[in-house]
């Protein structure tokens, strides 16, 4: 398993070269935060760079040398974001509970944590929807992360005899495509107005099809 991943190892391209430039005027990480704030108060689609620079008590021209647009700054504020859950699975994964049980606890928390950072707040799921679709490499990194930590614990599962599924990368994959409609944050508003599955269903459904064996 990788160790736990930082900020810096995953921004875009883009936001690591920002960094590199700075010269002590004003941090990186205080643009993000103040554009974090405003994303998900006022809404991104409201909210200028002029306003984030002014928050800042800087001029427009400050923010746009670290950033070239609004947008690579919501895709630095989304991927941070998903970092963070990525952070708080990543620890699940590498719990020391038997593989069918921790599986089972890292999808209810995926869950979770999708529900309430995406849809306790409309403007933060138009923040990540917006970022998702403008730059895909932020959703794939995401979900790649995600899907490698099933793998590992799918794998942990075949050495001990939790799973008798054969492809730990095939189970692990279509155990995260079960789980699209509560991890990204577009299908996760529009299958909540039509009968999915309960979680608890879904994580049922996932144990079953990796063979885990009845009561582990």
């Amino acid at each position: 398993m990788t160790n736990p991943s930082r900020y810096t190892a995953r921004v875009t391209a883009q936001t690591e070269n920002a960094s590199r430039r700075q010269d002590g005027i004003e941090p990186l990480q205080d643009i993000l935060a103040v554009a974090r704030r405003l994303f998900t108060t006022i809404g991104y689609q409201k909210t200028t760079v002029a306003e984030i620079a002014a928050e800042l008590g800087k001029s427009p021209a400050h923010v746009y040398r670290f950033f070239d647009s609004k947008r690579a700054i919501n895709e630095a504020v989304a991927e941070l974001l998903l970092s963070q859950i990525g952070d708080e699975l990543e620890v699940i994964a590498a719990g020391n509970s038997p593989p069918p049980e921790r599986l089972a606890a890292f999808l209810l928390a995926l869950s979770e944590l999708s529900e309430r950072h995406f849809m306790t707040n409309s403007r933060v799921n138009d923040m990540v929807e917006d970022a998702m679709a403008e730059s895909w490499g932020v959703c794939l990194r995401y979900i790649q992360r995600v899907e490698g930590l099933i793998r590992t614990i799918v794998e942990e599962g075949q050495t001990s005899g939790d799973f008798s599924v054969e492809d730990a990368a095939a189970g692990a994959s279509c155990v995260k495509t079960t789980m699209v409609c509560f991890m990204h944050p577009t299908m996760m508003a529009l299958s909540a107005e039509h009968a999915r599955p309960e979680i608890e269903q879904v994580i049922a459904y996932a144990l079953r099809g990796l063979g885990a064996k009845p009561g582990r």
